[in-house]
């Protein structure tokens, strides 16, 4: 599929897309997929709904009581892409990079940087400098709009990576602030015309060998969340207050919160952080009918009593692991609700197999969504019939284009997204999942790159060596367990345990920490010694209930 003229002039992401031979296929199946060439986003995410429902309908909230409307929302993102262009001097085709929990601003700095012409990298605001360094290094920012409470680890790759990017810190109280720059530009900006098919996102994965793949998102992709999944399952309507609990880096929380959300007119309700237990009281309190999460967190509501201050909502939907059955039936008993399902990917922006309603069949994950087809593929990579158990492989109108990676080729097999998940399929078209194929480690919804976690406890001065692994956890799923072999003469105790932990935490995200730490004398290896990580897995897996 040859690519329609760009509205860049800088070419970086144009120029560093994988070779077209390499490319999943990519369709167009229903009515909702067919785009125009010249195509933003952010004015089909934003100033439609204004347009079609008015200014004062509201658009955002948060649990301190901000209400931001639709017009209030469209100026501000007006505003800041007058910034980007006006004051940072932001050419069409640059790069942005956003660090923020979900804020009201941070949404305005994401449509923003579109209607600019700018491509957005999201980060979630608990990544440290060296999680954000190979992020900067391959998608080259100009410029960095940062929550002003996140600002030390971007300031930190800044010195000793990229000098020439400028961080605009938001939110605060210095007279630099983007929310004062803003205030002070013209309310209306013209978005740049971009072609559908020009980048919009980089979406940065959480790789299971610990090094970042960027994955590109062209403006119709973003809007396919909504065309796909948005309108024919999630369904939303303008008086729906919706909350989602993953961060805006995840596609799955930017899907749910803002395209979806705001396509429909409804409202969305943003928090920063909140445990399970204070979101169930949350959606209560605060009216929501809508809510998103993972099965982690449904879980512990459940385990906490608090099923019944979700009987408010309209729909439920899980996402970011499998949903065990036993929780989506105490789930429908306890509340009425039947949960909605889903399996996305970043490489495919969101969920593309899902089923609500009386179309649900507790245990599948689902169907291929409109706009998507799926099968199972054997060994060879060839498809595999009703009952036989395979990798999941999907196309539809978003694919896999890694930004300069060569693992684009283990990503697409025959044209098909391969996701790393094993299926199986009904006769029936449903799909039910089974396991992980790859060595990613799945806790209460976010994925986790075992050796980037390796990686990190090397750099302990009293580990020679480790090896990580997902060990099965009631509340999580999973969690991260680490065999660790001490250097000579030091114990391996829980103090030595809780030192490698905090170490672990002052160099990543807090979420991927071993939260189970073992110490052995030695790590199994193969002959030509290469680490057995399946033996220490078989080993927990005997240690576990059945």
């Amino acid at each position: 599929m040859a690519l329609s003229p760009s509205a860049y002039p800088d070419t970086f992401a144009r120029d560093h897309l994988p070779p077209h031979r390499l490319w999943p296929v990519i369709e167009f199946t229903t009515d909702d997929l067919q785009y125009p060439e010249r195509l933003n986003a952010a004015a089909g995410i934003i100033d439609a709904p204004t347009a079609a429902l008015g200014p004062d309908r509201p658009a955002l909230r948060t649990p301190q009581g901000e209400v931001w409307t639709y017009g209030e929302l469209r100026c501000r993102a007006d505003q800041i892409a007058h910034v980007l262009t006006d004051d940072l001097g932001l050419t069409p085709g640059n790069r942005v990079l956003l660090r923020s929990p979900n804020t009201p601003w941070t949404v305005a700095a994401w449509l923003g940087v579109l209607k600019a012409g700018g491509i957005v990298v999201t980060t979630m605001a608990a990544l440290r400098a060296r999680e954000l360094t190979p992020i900067v290094a391959k998608t080259r920012p100009a410029v960095a709009l940062v929550d002003h409470r996140f600002t030390e680890d971007v300031m930190a790759v800044r010195d000793t990576t990229a000098p020439d990017l400028t961080i605009v810190a938001y939110g605060g109280d210095a007279p630099d602030d983007l929310t004062r720059r803003a205030a002070a530009k013209p309310a209306e900006f013209t978005a740049v015309a971009t072609a559908a098919d020009d980048v919009a996102l980089f979406g940065p994965t959480s790789g299971s060998t610990g090094i970042p793949k960027i994955t590109t998102h062209f403006h119709r992709d973003i809007l396919s969340i909504d065309n796909t999944f948005g309108r024919h399952v999630l369904r939303l309507r303008p008086d729906d207050l919706v909350a989602c609990t993953a961060p805006f880096a995840f596609t799955f929380g930017l899907g749910i919160l803002v395209v979806c959300a705001l396509r429909a007119g409804a409202c969305a309700l943003l928090t920063e952080a909140v445990a399970p237990e204070p979101l169930a009281d949350l959606v209560a309190g605060a009216g929501v009918t809508v809510l998103a999460t993972a099965p982690t967190a449904y879980k512990q509501i459940l385990r906490a009593g608090k099923a019944g201050r979700l009987r408010g909502l309209r729909t439920a939907v899980s996402a970011g692991e499998h949903i065990a059955d036993e929780v989506w039936g105490r789930l429908y008993t306890d509340t009425g609700i039947k949960v909605i399902d889903g399996i996305g990917a970043t490489e495919m922006i969101h969920i593309f197999i899902s089923a609500a309603g009386d179309d649900i069949r507790p245990g599948a994950t689902g169907r291929p969504v409109p706009g998507y087809r799926a099968t199972v593929l054997g060994p060879d990579g060839e498809e595999v019939g009703p009952g036989v158990e395979g990798r999941l492989a999907v196309i539809g109108p978003v694919g896999c284009r890694y930004l300069d990676d060569r693992r684009q080729e283990d990503y697409v097999v025959n044209g098909w997204n391969v996701t790393g998940d094993t299926y199986v399929r009904d006769e029936d078209g449903y799909f039910y999942y089974r396991t992980r194929t790859d060595n990613m480690i799945v806790s209460a919804g976010y994925n986790i790159g075992g050796p980037e976690v390796e990686a990190a406890i090397d750099t302990h001065p009293d580990v020679v060596e480790c090896a990580v692994v997902a060990k099965p956890d009631p509340e999580r799923g999973s969690v991260v367990c680490a065999f660790v072999v001490l250097r000579e003469g030091v114990t391996g105790d829980d103090a030595k345990a809780k030192d490698i932990q905090d170490h672990v935490k002052s160099q990543l995200a807090p979420y991927k920490y071993p939260r189970a730490v073992r110490f052995t004398d030695a790590l199994p290896r193969n002959t030509s010694g290469k680490l057995q990580h399946y033996l220490l897995r078989r080993l927990i897996e005997k240690e576990s209930p059945a």
